[in-house]
């Protein structure tokens, strides 16, 4: 019987499934060092550290995993999967960067350790963030392994994933939307957080060719995972966590709009348990139930630290909301 998790910067993987964790790690591995070498520079070349300072700093690398293991559950073993993968996770890195900022979010921590414009200066900050963005279009424009038409397919979508229909209006939306209705909150962590779970997933499909119905079951989790994920980012926000244990700073949402703030914790983490169920759902619907990538996902849900759950186990979610769907969310 599994009696312990096993965790791999933040993922948990229940002990029984070694073969899971291990695969995992070794993809993550393959992640940074594809990274490290998209990123080669001078180490006395200021830019060139805060942009390495941000894209290598310890994370989850989610979305890239998230990329390499749907397309292994759909057949697919390109070797042009690692360099999709890492260019999304270099458009994540920039947003990160542009999220920290003094007239953003203001946040002085990042991972444990100081936000890149506390290490580098402003300036610096966001100049890294433009050259990663600009290095993530050249790594996927360039990409081996792929028809020209299908790199092109790539790179307009990854581009209007960032655009003003996208991160950035999300970002948008959350510094200038004051008060706010549940659904708007919840369409902004779609722009913030559910879109780039979405252009992975996107991505996976394409390079896979994989058929439309596949492909809108796994959009569908990627916004229950995001809307999951943002609910999350809330709940550590608040008071009582330590910034130790997040890795980043915690009250920045005070006087925010925020589901937590806007409808209560209980309804929070009822919705929270409702995303879980919907994305469980749609990606076993796409993938199969025993994919790697449900395997994965279901670990970024494990036990957070000091033994607190933020959320309830699947199992659990199923018993106390068995109808539970998306579309909950969008109630007032």
């Amino acid at each position: 019987m599994t009696t312990a998790t096993r965790r791999y910067d933040g993922i948990g993987v229940e002990t029984g499934d070694d073969a899971a964790f291990d695969d995992i790690a070794s993809l993550r591995r393959a992640v940074d060092e594809r990274i490290d070498q998209l990123l080669s520079g001078s180490p006395h070349d200021q830019l060139t550290r805060a942009m390495r300072s941000s894209a290598l700093s310890a994370g989850k690398r989610m979305r890239p995993l998230l990329l390499m293991l749907v397309a292994r559950d759909l057949g697919c073993n390109s070797p042009a999967l690692i360099d999709v993968a890492c260019a999304v996770e270099l458009v994540h890195a920039a947003s990160l960067i542009l999220d920290d900022l003094p007239c953003m979010d203001d946040a002085s921590l990042r991972r444990g350790k100081p936000a890149i414009h506390i290490q580098y200066g402003e300036d610096v900050a966001i100049l890294a963030s433009v050259a990663l963005l600009s290095r993530a279009f050249g790594v996927l424009s360039q990409a081996q392994d792929i028809a020209p038409a299908t790199r092109a397919r790539l790179v307009a979508t990854l581009a209007q994933t960032v655009g003003d229909q996208g991160l950035v209006r999300g970002q948008f939306e959350e510094l200038h939307g004051g008060a706010r209705s549940p659904e708007a909150i919840a369409t902004t962590n779609e722009l913030k957080t559910g879109l780039l779970l979405g252009v992975a997933v996107d991505m996976a499909c394409i390079v896979c060719h994989a058929d439309e119905q596949v492909a809108q079951q796994l959009r569908a989790f990627a916004l229950a995972a995001g809307q999951a994920f943002q609910i999350k980012d809330d709940f550590l926000d608040g008071a009582g966590n330590d910034s130790a244990v997040t890795g980043k700073d915690t009250g920045k949402d005070v006087g925010k709009a925020t589901l937590i703030n806007t409808l209560g914790r209980d309804e929070a983490q009822r919705r929270l348990a409702a995303c879980l169920v919907e994305a469980d759902r749609c990606l076993s619907a796409a993938v199969g139930a025993h994919g790697r990538t449900r395997r994965f996902v279901s670990g970024l849900f494990a036990k957070e630290g000091k033994g607190k759950r933020f959320t309830p186990e699947l199992a659990k979610a199923r018993e106390l909301h068995p109808g539970a769907q998306l579309a909950e969310l969008r109630l007032s």
